[in-house]
C-alpha cells in the first residue's frame, strides 16, 4: 500500500509476483533510489531548452520529452516520447535503458549529480543511427518534430533555422544534463492560474512558457527557446498595474492608434523610472531629505472594471500571426514588455507590447516593433512531482535557469 501512496504504483501484487520482484525490491532499487529524479526537468541543450517529465509508470521510471504541437496549432495537446526508462523486469539491480532513436530500447546510465542535477548518457549510440544516413535521420526528425517534409518549407530562412536546430540537438545524442524546475505557485488572487503554456514565435515554430505571478507583475519565462531568446529567458513582462481600455473594433483594426496608446504608457514608466533613480541618489549621495511625492501608482479598480464584460478583439492590420483562430473576445489587457535579440542573443532589449487576457487558457502578446502577434494556450497535461516546495525555492529555480543563459 505504500507504493500506491507514495509513487502512484498501478500495479497489483499479483503481477510483482508473476515478474519474481518483491515489494521491497521495487522501493529499495528502483522507486526510493531514483526517487529525486522524478518530476519535471529542464535539458541543456544551448539555447532550445526543454520539458522532460519524469515519471512512475507501473514498474516502470519513464522519462518522457514533452513537445509543442506542430506549429501552428496553439490548441492541439502536447506530443510525447520517451528518452529513458528504469526497471527491475530481468534482473534484481535496477537497468537503465536509453530509448533514443528508432532501433528499439538500448543500454543506457543515469548519473544523480545532486539532488536537483542529473545527467544521462547512452552507451550504445549507434542505435540512433539510420541506414540512410544523417539525410534520412533529418527527414524522420522533421517529421516528428515538426509535422511537414523539407519540400513543405519554402521559406529559406526558416529552412536554415531548422536545419540548425537539427546539427545542434541531434549531436548531443540523449547524452544529457538536467536541471530540476517547478511549477509556479498558485494564489486566489491571480489573473489566472499560472502554469506552463504554448506559444507562437514566428518562423521559430510553438515554444513552451511558465507563466507565473509576482505581485504586480507576471511572467513569462521560456522553457523551450531558441538561437535569439534563449531558453530560460524571461520573454514577456506584464505590468498587471497598467490595464489598457482598448479602442472599440474600428480603430483597433488601426495599428498606429494601439501603437499611440501603448507609447503613451511605455513614456510614463520611463519617466517614473528615471525619476525612482534619481531619487535613490539623492539619498545615497546626500542623506535623507525632506519627503518626495512618489509617482501614484495605478490601483487595481481599473483591472476590476475590465472584468465586467468581455470586449470585442481584432488584431491590427499590419500585425502578423502564425494563428488566424485567436479568439475574438478578449477580458482584459494590460501594458507589458517583450524580449526582442539578435542571433546568439546578441543586443537583447525589452520593448513595449499589449498582453491580451482571452480566459482562463488563453492570452496574447502583440510586439509593437516587431508588428506580430504571439497566442498561447494552456499546456493541460497533469504533472506530478513538480511542485515547489516553497515560494523561495520557486523564484530561485527561476533565477537558476536564467542565468544559464545571460
Amino acid at each position: 500500500m505504500f507504493l500506491f501512496t507514495e509513487y502512484g504504483v498501478c500495479e497489483n501484487l499479483r503481477k510483482l509476483e508473476i515478474t519474481g520482484v518483491s515489494c521491497r525490491d521495487v522501493y529499495a532499487k528502483l522507486l526510493h533510489r531514483y526517487r529525486h529524479i522524478l518530476g519535471l526537468w529542464q535539458p541543456d541543450i544551448g539555447p532550445y531548452g526543454g520539458l522532460l517529465n519524469v515519471v512512475v509508470d507501473g514498474l516502470f521510471i519513464i522519462g518522457w520529452m514533452y513537445l509543442p504541437p506542430h506549429d501552428p496549432h496553439v490548441d492541439d495537446p502536447m506530443r510525447f516520447k520517451p528518452l529513458f526508462r528504469i526497471h527491475l523486469m530481468e534482473r534484481k539491480s535496477a537497468t537503465v535503458e536509453c530509448m533514443y532513436g528508432h532501433r528499439g530500447p538500448h543500454n543506457g546510465h543515469i548519473q544523480i549529480v545532486k539532488k536537483d542535477e542529473f545527467s544521462t548518457k547512452c552507451n550504445q549510440t549507434e542505435h540512433h543511427r539510420m541506414s540512410g544516413g544523417r539525410q534520412e535521420e533529418f527527414r524522420t526528425w522533421l517529421r516528428e518534430e515538426w509535422g511537414r517534409t523539407l519540400e513543405d518549407i519554402f521559406h529559406e530562412h526558416m529552412q536554415e533555422l531548422i536545419l540548425m536546430k537539427f546539427i545542434y540537438t541531434s549531436q548531443y545524442d540523449n547524452c544529457l544534463t538536467y536541471r530540476r524546475i517547478y511549477l509556479p505557485p498558485s494564489h486566489p488572487d491571480d489573473l489566472i492560474k499560472p502554469g506552463l503554456f504554448k506559444g507562437t514565435y514566428g518562423s521559430h515554430g510553438l515554444e513552451i512558457v511558465m507563466l507565473s505571478f509576482h505581485g504586480k507583475h507576471a511572467r513569462a519565462t521560456k522553457i523551450t527557446g531558441d538561437p535569439n531568446i534563449p531558453a530560460g529567458q524571461q520573454t514577456i513582462e506584464i505590468d498587471l498595474m497598467r490595464p489598457i481600455q482598448l479602442p472599440n473594433v474600428e480603430n483597433l483594426c488601426n495599428f498606429n492608434e494601439l501603437s499611440r496608446i501603448v507609447l503613451e504608457i511605455h513614456e510614463q514608466v520611463r519617466q517614473e523610472q528615471q525619476q525612482q533613480q534619481q531619487e535613490d541618489r539623492t539619498e545615497d549621495g546626500e542623506g535623507a531629505g525632506p519627503p518626495t511625492e512618489k509617482a501614484t501608482e495605478p490601483g487595481n479598480e481599473g483591472a476590476a472594471a475590465l472584468k465586467e464584460q468581455p470586449v470585442q478583439f481584432v488584431l491590427p492590420v499590419g500585425v502578423s500571426s502564425r494563428n488566424e483562430n485567436y479568439p475574438r473576445t478578449c477580458k482584459m489587457c494590460f501594458y507589458g514588455t517583450g524580449l526582442i535579440a539578435g542571433h546568439g542573443f546578441t543586443s537583447p532589449e525589452r520593448t513595449p507590447g499589449v498582453f491580451i487576457l482571452f480566459d482562463e487558457d488563453r492570452f496574447g502578446f502583440i510586439w509593437l516593433e516587431l508588428k506580430s502577434f504571439s497566442l498561447y494556450s494552456r499546456v493541460q497535461a497533469t504533472f506530478r512531482n513538480a511542485d515547489a516546495p516553497s515560494p523561495q525555492a520557486f523564484e530561485e529555480m527561476l533565477k537558476n535557469i536564467q542565468s544559464l543563459t545571460s
